[in-house]
């Protein structure tokens, strides 16, 4: 059997315990009624017996302490809640025991922002990674070594796994069901959980926000500036003069201040203010085009299908308010 540790944390959110718990058992009893024999032991470990977790609302008891589990096939780190930052730090006792499970051949995937802790171990430098788009300005922070990936729902790299952000972590479970009990079983768990098992980018579902947490004052005016005058055509040599940089250096500084170009921020603003119109499904494509400030049908399409993954007409067709 493959022993599954789901480990109970400090700042842990419960429903990224349980969601993983529950795939890994009813992928079991599918087996069962199947008349295969079950392939998952799961165990929910921590360093003490019991854990509170959302902020002491629930208190959960652990099958094992983890100092009694000598090998492990895979490890899953939940998402922890906000302040994370907090967290991994009240957590790092648990570090060395996962360095010493990989170094043993133990798989490690982190749900959400639990990738903060997997990250802390050093496991992710140089990697691929993605967290919840929310976190990623703070992640990226924080751990600069790591290749943060805004757009995926999950990375798989030499048995580090992670996964994107809160419902979206399912769809690493149903990953790693696949590799470990095949197509087979995780289809039945897509369907048994309503889960779409194909679905590959969390970018429909991002609320881009310019990360303005950095001390460079002009930039952060800047960014101001272009969040306010979004319908406008803003060349970048416009922007320079209106700031008095010089276009390498304000290149430079925007990039390591927002971690943007200044042209991929002045798509993202403008992008999401087109989202937040075709929302509200008053408006064609064409005028909201027109409105967050484009001319050209196809520049448009484009640019909003690399950020959100979508066309526009699919994403009107799956966000604009229905009436019933």
């Amino acid at each position: 059997m493959k022993k599954i540790v789901i480990l109970l944390l400090k700042g842990a959110n419960l429903s990224s315990i349980e969601n993983p718990r529950q795939g890994f058992e009813e992928a079991n009893a599918y087996l069962v009624n199947s008349s295969r024999a079950p392939l998952f032991d799961i165990q929910l470990a921590a360093l003490e017996p019991r854990v509170q977790l959302n902020n002491g609302l629930y208190e959960v008891q652990a099958h094992q302490l983890v100092h009694t589990i000598k090998k492990a096939d895979l490890i899953l780190i939940p998402a922890l809640q906000e302040p994370v930052a907090t967290y991994v730090q009240e957590n790092q006792a648990i570090i060395p025991w996962l360095l010493q499970q990989y170094r043993s051949g133990a798989e490690i995937a982190s749900l959400c922002m639990g990738a903060f802790l997997l990250a802390a171990t050093g496991l992710l430098d140089n990697k691929n990674c993605v967290t919840h788009w929310k976190a990623g300005n703070q992640f990226s922070q924080l751990f600069p070594k790591v290749r943060l990936l805004t757009d995926k729902i999950l990375t798989d790299e030499n048995g580090v796994y992670t996964s994107s952000g809160a419902y979206s972590a399912s769809n690493l479970i149903l990953y790693l069901i696949e590799k470990y009990a095949g197509r087979e079983v995780a289809i039945y768990c897509s369907k048994y959980f309503q889960i779409d098992i194909q679905r590959s980018s969390q970018s429909p579902f991002i609320i881009f926000s310019g990360m303005k947490d950095h001390n460079d004052d002009a930039i952060r005016e800047a960014q101001e500036y272009i969040e306010k005058n979004f319908e406008e055509r803003l060349p970048v040599d416009t922007l320079c003069e209106r700031f008095a940089i010089g276009r390498r250096t304000f290149e430079r500084r925007f990039k390591k201040a927002t971690t943007n170009t200044i042209v991929e921020y002045i798509q993202k603003v403008k992008i999401e203010a087109a989202k937040k119109l075709l929302e509200q499904g008053r408006k064609t494509i064409q005028e909201i085009m027109y409105d967050v400030g484009y001319n050209d049908v196809k520049a448009f399409r484009d640019v909003f299908k690399k950020i959100t993954g979508m066309t526009p007409v699919d994403y009107k067709l799956k966000y604009e308010k229905i009436n019933v």
